[in-house]
């Protein structure tokens, strides 16, 4: 990777950040929480906290989505941003939130067995991914 800022935020501009490589390549959560938020799997990356800058906050709320970790969203537009774990130093940001180009690729897919029953993971795009896994 490159060592450039990327930038991004939510569908009305209500939201903007820079985030400062380097990020964690994406990682896909099919965890029922993610799916909640987001209307289907969440694709992610992650930075360290101090690699992370809002820009434009007006339309950020923080959502206690358990007790270990919050989400953060656009009550505008409703986009869902960010989820952060309590006393985390790092942040796991939307890549679709993130303009392009990323030079970022999945990594891994995550909780494999909470997946909805409304799609199939091929093996074969685990296969491509390197590192398939199921963190439950």
């Amino acid at each position: 990777m490159t060592e450039k800022t990327l930038a991004g935020g939510c569908l009305c501009g209500g939201i903007r950040f820079r985030i400062h490589r380097p990020v964690r390549d994406v990682w896909v959560c099919h965890c029922s929480q993610c799916r909640r938020t987001s209307g289907h799997y969440w694709a992610t990356t992650a930075v360290a906290l101090e690699r992370f800058e809002l820009t434009e906050s007006k339309t950020l709320r923080w959502f206690r989505s358990s007790e270990k970790a919050r989400r953060g969203f656009c009550h505008s537009c409703g986009a869902s941003l960010f989820w952060h774990r309590d006393k985390s130093e790092q942040m796991n940001i939307s890549a679709g939130s993130i303009d392009g180009p990323t030079e970022l690729f999945t990594e891994r897919h995550i909780y494999l067995d909470d997946a909805g029953d409304y799609y199939q993971i091929h093996p074969q795009e685990l296969l491509e991914t390197g590192k398939a896994m199921d963190d439950n």
